[in-house]
């Protein structure tokens, strides 16, 4: 979800309406004709193109791609309480997108786990559920696990499962009028048995979670904008703006950080994938330009995938759609042909 108190040199900025925040995207001008990537070749064809699915949207999310190929992706109403958040499908075979969930309960980040389960990190403005949910076929949401210690989440966010079957979903506080009850914003874990433990405690705002394809890295992007209320603040100060690389343990717990990337004033990444060899795919948000930049692990840029606004997460697709990076970007989803096959960490055995 777009963090609010951005600066004014980026180019999403909030305005207040009673009892929530109203996000602007700002559109850009169509790239249908425009080389939109640029990069190492191995990852990038030549004169690749960005591909508009569907702009019907008021602010998209949480691309996913579920076991038979079909494409997920979430969308808010602009503003909040225009109508409820939903889930939509894309169709790669009909090119048809239609709802999957028409009140997702504010579903951000989305993935399917190895059992072919739609998990959604419902985030917290005006009644969302602000918890770790399975979103059922027939549409409907059923929480898996809303409370630590006895105290709501704050803004479920973004999530990634492993092979095993433990969740890392990231508990910012972006939006919505709710009080936090959490005295911080942090990742957590949740275990097949059912248990939820911290694991981050010196991250100051988590948004992105990504797996690395051996499971033994946990990227989190850090994007702290500075608040922690929806409520507007004139001169917000701002923290640490990072992607960071956690190890992560046998028992799925996580060794010190590593910062990879350091975006200083500028504002950095919302959501991540990975590809088969390990490359990271961010969405990054900064005011010097923003798209898709893809990283070596060592954080390193490799490429980078101009979107026509800005950009909130990605996701490979699965079989034939197996090079087809899809993108949730301002009020749209797109897809671009890319040179190496994407990895899905809760299905990594299956593939």
């Amino acid at each position: 979800m777009i963090p609010r108190g951005m600066p004014q040199q980026d180019p999403v900025r909030p305005s207040k309406v009673p009892g929530l925040v109203l996000l602007l995207v700002l559109v850009a001008p169509a790239l249908a004709n425009e080389r939109v990537a640029v990069g190492d070749p191995e990852i990038v064809p030549k004169d690749t193109r960005l591909e508009t699915l569907w702009e019907e949207g008021g602010f998209t999310e949480g691309a996913a791609a579920a076991p038979d190929g079909t494409l997920y992706f979430s969308d808010f109403a602009q503003p909040f309480d225009l109508r409820p958040a939903r889930i939509m499908k894309f169709d790669p075979n009909s090119a048809k997108t239609e709802i999957h969930s028409a009140d997702s309960k504010m579903a951000n980040g989305l993935m399917f786990d190895r059992r072919g389960r739609l998990i959604a990190c419902c985030a917290s403005p005006l009644g969302g559920r602000r918890a770790l949910a399975e979103v059922l076929p027939n549409g409907t949401v059923r929480t898996i696990v809303g409370t630590y210690r006895g105290k709501r989440f704050n803004s479920p966010n973004d999530l990634v499962i492993d092979r095993l079957g433990r969740i890392y979903f990231s508990d910012p506080k972006y939006v919505g009028p709710e009080k936090m009850e959490l005295p911080s914003m942090d990742v957590y874990c949740y275990d097949p048995d059912g248990s939820v433990r911290r694991v981050t405690f010196d991250i100051s705002k988590p948004n992105g979670v990504i797996l690395s394809p051996d499971g033994a890295t946990l990227y989190v992007a850090e994007t702290d904008n500075g608040t922690a209320e929806a409520e507007r603040e004139e001169n917000p100060q701002r923290g640490r703006m990072t992607l960071n690389a956690f190890p992560v343990k046998s028992d799925g717990s996580l060794g010190p950080k590593k910062v990879l990337i350091d975006f200083g004033k500028n504002t950095g990444i919302d959501g991540m994938t990975v590809d088969v060899r390990g490359n990271i795919y961010a969405a990054v948000r900064s005011a010097r330009r923003y798209g898709i930049v893809v990283y070596s692990p060592a954080g390193k840029e490799r490429a980078y995938i101009k979107t026509p606004t800005l950009p909130t997460n990605c996701c490979f697709g699965i079989g034939d759609s197996s090079k087809t990076l899809y993108v949730t970007a301002g009020r749209g989803f797109y897809r671009i042909g890319l040179k190496v096959s994407g990895h899905h960490p809760a299905r990594a055995d299956k593939l």
